[in-house]
């Protein structure tokens, strides 16, 4: 549960990152923290294509608390590109989702989240909260909005519920909003989601979930070259060719 809109966040995303240096912490009390480090450089530029992460996680009893740091430099390559399949492109956006293809130009892409949970008896209650900024945009290829910065912020609640050993019930509500572009309506998401998992053994399971989207305002688009009427677009689906989309998946799952 709790996917949100073009997931660019990235809570519930990976990106792979070339020639990282990874550190987990052992565990002080309920408290973990790791690392990240991807070496960049490039003739001129050591600090290009360089990708850093910190996070902290404290988890005791009911409650569970983290937070995390991630800066990319040159992100349409370093980042977005290494989740791409085939040759990498270094002129246009490597970014599928509409929501935030139009700003991959960027020279720093930076995430500031944090997240917390608590349980109390078969329920469990959880918020996010992410900042997203995409610094110093024409820097990887040509855009209209050359040397300005689009900011993203996300809140999600969400909560659960375990009914039985095998049945999971859960909700979530997710709204993003981006910053204004050249004066234009900032862009807005608006997602609705809702799921029943149901474990037929320990490592089978069968589930349902609902998901849906309103998108409102403008953002930039897709080649950066001006502003667009945002779309709705959900994760892992193609763009809606308007404001709304809903989707629904059945499926089982068997874990090996």
């Amino acid at each position: 549960m709790g996917a949100r809109p073009g997931d660019i966040d990235n809570f519930n995303n990976s990106y792979r990152t070339n020639n990282a240096i990874k550190y987990a912490s052992p565990n002080y009390g309920g408290f973990t923290f790791g690392a990240v480090y991807s070496l960049g450089g490039v003739a001129g530029d050591y600090s290009r294509n360089q990708v850093w992460s910190v996070a902290g996680r404290y988890a005791n009893g009911p409650l569970l608390l983290s937070a995390a740091y991630l800066n990319v430099r040159n992100p349409n390559v370093a980042f977005f590109g290494n989740s791409t399949s085939g040759t990498v492109s270094t002129t246009t956006s490597n970014v599928s989702s509409p929501i935030y293809s139009g700003y991959s130009s960027a020279h720093t892409y930076q995430v500031v989240g944090a997240g917390g949970a608590y349980a109390i008896g078969a329920a469990t209650i959880g918020a996010t909260y992410s900042n997203v900024k995409f610094y110093g945009l024409g820097s990887s290829y040509a855009s209209a909005f050359a040397g300005q910065t689009a900011t993203f912020n996300n809140v999600e609640v969400n909560f659960k519920y375990q009914f039985t050993p095998a049945l999971l019930v859960g909700i979530a509500y997710d709204y993003l909003r981006g910053s204004s572009i050249n004066g234009s309506s900032a862009p807005g998401y608006k997602q609705g989601m809702a799921g029943v998992d149901y474990f037929l053994s320990k490592r089978t399971d069968i589930y349902v979930v609902a998901d849906y989207q309103h998108a409102s305002g403008y953002t930039a688009s897709s080649t950066g070259t001006g502003v667009t009427a945002a779309v709705a677009a959900l994760p892992t689906l193609s763009a809606s060719s308007n404001s709304n989309q809903l989707a629904a998946r059945i499926g089982i799952r068997h874990k090996f």
